[in-house]
């Protein structure tokens, strides 16, 4: 029978996790599955019926749309760690205030002066959520502002990590960001721990920022000091995504097409810097169409990977979706034209307590398009967020769960030994 629910808007919602889910604590004193908490805090799923499908709905993000007005400082971190150096900026979500515009920056954002930085440590208490963008957005992205702005008019802090290079940040080496550096964001996380000592962190990514933020929460696995975190339209494994985009017209002349256009866009940006690693060719970088084609001379040579698919086999995060071991949500349509179905690790949900999967038969990517242009995928995590913080005493949650084993290596053996965070590029964490 013809299913005309579309017709109306319905988008059927699954959830994916594992049969012995973590048991979260409520603040009321009860009780209750994590799987749950899931499922009672998402609202049904209702999108605009004249986009109905991936394609349409996923195109609709190329629309103009002013989105909400988030207002933002800037500060420039000096990267700590041993190989990764430079810079980077992250932006802080501020009230609307008379400043000046900088031309030099997305609109609303202005920097930090040394003095409100050096001044900007606080003892309250107030929630706070770390943000990771897009492949080459930033800040000042529509579908992040969805998030931001509903959720800091609710009280809570938010801060945004831009991707090196990206929304106008400039760099100092000759490294743009990858889909595995983790290591801003760590930095990140440990100077807003001495800043802010009492804010509980929670940490949402979207799209490539999803990948690496799953990545960076299996790395730091029960030392996590995140105490929750959300994956929006993750790639999941870079490589079938990848594989999904070549198998067709749209995927190849549209999305790998634009991408690829918008990374020329950065390198333009960044030309000086990147190429004085000797590695990389200008002449290879204008020939490029597609975005693996960028991957393949750029982030080859930058960080050492033969072929772009040995980046992206390395980068994906499908693995580490098995270390992590905070409440952890992923949300994915199963009709996403960029990250690809075959590639959301649905096994791999099954197998961590502390993970569930939220999917859509029915959304695109990063779109999710509602009637009147909001989207249901920033409803959906506001509410999950705002809900676990106000309703679950996650300081608790170690004592109501005893240590989980994932896959099948017996307790207490050395070998064979399971490590979803084990890489073939070797890089120190710090």
């Amino acid at each position: 029978m013809f299913d005309v629910t579309w017709l109306a808007g319905y988008a059927k919602t699954s959830f994916t996790h594992s049969k012995d889910p973590i048991t979260l604590r409520l603040k009321s004193g009860g009780k209750q599955s994590f799987s749950q908490f899931v499922e009672d805090v998402i609202p049904p799923c209702r999108l605009n019926p004249a986009l109905f499908n991936g394609h349409l709905q996923t195109m609709w993000t190329a629309i103009k749309d002013a989105g909400p007005p988030v207002h933002y400082k800037r500060n420039v971190f000096q990267s700590t760690h041993s190989l990764y150096a430079g810079q980077f900026a992250v932006d802080f979500v501020v009230p609307p205030s008379d400043y000046e515009p900088d031309t030099t920056l997305p609109e609303r954002t202005t920097y930090y002066s040394k003095e409100d930085f050096d001044n900007i440590s606080s003892d309250d208490d107030k929630p706070m959520l770390i943000c990771l963008h897009g492949l080459s957005g930033g800040s000042h992205e529509v579908y992040l502002r969805q998030v931001v702005a509903p959720i800091t008019a609710a009280g809570w802090e938010a801060c945004v990590v831009n991707s090196r290079g990206c929304a106008l940040s400039k760099i100092t080496t000759p490294q743009l960001f990858n889909a595995r550096t983790t290591w801003d964001l760590r930095q990140t996380v440990e100077f807003l721990r001495s800043a802010f000592p009492n804010r509980p962190l929670y940490g949402i990514g979207f799209s490539l920022g999803a990948n690496i933020l799953t990545n960076y929460v299996a790395e730091e696995g029960e030392a996590c000091v995140l105490k929750s975190a959300v994956a929006c339209s993750n790639p999941w494994n870079l490589d079938v995504s990848h594989q999904g985009l070549l198998r067709s017209f749209i995927g190849m002349q549209v999305y790998s097409r634009t991408m690829g256009t918008n990374l020329k866009k950065l390198y333009a940006l960044h030309k000086d810097q990147i190429l004085q690693n000797p590695k990389i060719k200008h002449e290879d970088v204008m020939n490029c169409r597609y975005l693996y084609e960028f991957d393949r001379v750029i982030q080859g040579p930058t960080w050492g990977y033969p072929t772009e698919g040995a980046y992206y086999r390395d980068s994906s995060s499908t693995d580490a979706v098995s270390a992590i071991r905070i409440p952890f949500l992923g949300v994915s349509a199963e009709d996403d034209p960029i990250s690809h179905i075959e590639a959301i690790p649905f096994e791999e949900f099954k197998q961590n307590p502390y993970a569930v999967l939220c999917t859509t038969n029915w959304g695109g990517h990063l779109s999710w398009f509602q009637v009147g242009g909001k989207r249901w995928f920033a409803t959906a995590v506001v509410a999950f967020l705002m809900k676990m913080h106000d309703s679950v005493d996650l300081n608790a949650l170690n004592e109501d769960n005893d240590a989980v084993v994932i896959g099948n290596v017996e307790a207490g053996k050395n070998y064979p030994k399971w490590d979803p965070s084990n890489r073939r590029l070797t890089v120190p964490l710090s």
